[in-house]
């Protein structure tokens, strides 16, 4: 299976597109879910991906990054970014510091923003020093020119 989302190294658990489960889940490394979900998801450093047929009811879902493809209905809280892909349907509030909303994307609810992104001058760090800044994994010293 090709992965292409932003997740971590590690151990990567996958809720099958026949699994339903309910209740509450918590993991640490990266959670794939094709299948149901019904309670409260919890990870402070984990990645989660809702894929294309997944379906998430939860109360709150939390994880460091939330890609999410398929239909959540909840609040979500991610620490450093969530991404709403193309086709995926969300009715929930949001909570993160980096948000991309793709085109064809059905969201209702309110959305704020954990922290401000960097105001840069793209002209003063490298390609990759700005890469690393938008991701979220690196912060940059800036030295006046």
């Amino acid at each position: 299976m090709a992965i292409s989302y932003h997740q971590k190294e590690g151990n990567i658990t996958i809720l099958g597109s026949e699994t339903t489960f309910e209740g509450s889940m918590e993991f640490s490394d990266n959670l794939i879910i094709t299948g149901k979900f019904s309670g409260t998801i919890k990870s402070k450093k984990g990645s989660l991906v809702i894929e294309k047929n997944g379906l998430c009811e939860v109360d709150s879902m939390s994880a460091n990054s939330i890609t999410i493809s398929g239909k959540v209905i909840g609040d979500s809280y991610a620490e450093n970014r969530l991404e709403m892909l193309s086709g995926s349907a969300i009715k929930g509030n949001i909570e993160t510091t980096l948000l991309r909303i793709a085109d064809n994307v059905d969201f209702q609810g309110n959305v704020k923003m954990l922290k401000e992104v960097q105001n840069i001058d793209i002209f003063s760090v490298s390609p990759s020093d700005y890469k690393k800044i938008l991701s979220g994994s690196a912060e940059v010293e800036l030295q006046d020119v």
